[in-house]
């Protein structure tokens, strides 16, 4: 588990991008092209032209985080490349991140009790 809460927000580019590109140029194009302030801890997920790899970019109070992925002998479950963004919850970023089917995972969708009991 890389993120120890469930609050965490999480935004998938679903372009691929340059992966040459660093914590500089991830951050100007989650302002400029996804339009996003990219100092608030949301985590934003970015995929390689080739299935296989990922990378992580979050603000994590003190800099920015900037976590690499490359599978071996399979690839990532993307959605449909086209512009813009989609969220996933967090159990669907784990299984993403695990390199499993994420569109399979259904998180639980529970609400506090009224009252103890």
């Amino acid at each position: 588990m890389i993120f120890t809460s469930n609050r965490v927000r999480i935004l998938v580019s679903t372009q691929p991008v340059d992966f040459r590109k660093g914590h500089d140029g991830l951050t100007a194009m989650v302002q400029s092209v996804l339009r996003k302030d990219p100092f608030t801890g949301t985590v934003f997920v970015f995929r390689a032209k080739r299935a296989d790899r990922l990378k992580l970019l979050y603000w994590d109070g003190s800099g920015l985080v900037m976590v690499y992925k490359r599978l071996e002998d399979m690839t990532f479950t993307w959605p449909a490349i086209k512009d813009g963004m989609m969220a996933l919850n967090h159990a669907q970023f784990e299984a993403l991140f695990a390199g499993l089917d994420w569109r399979k995972v259904k998180a639980l969708e529970t609400r506090p009790p009224a009252a103890a009991e």
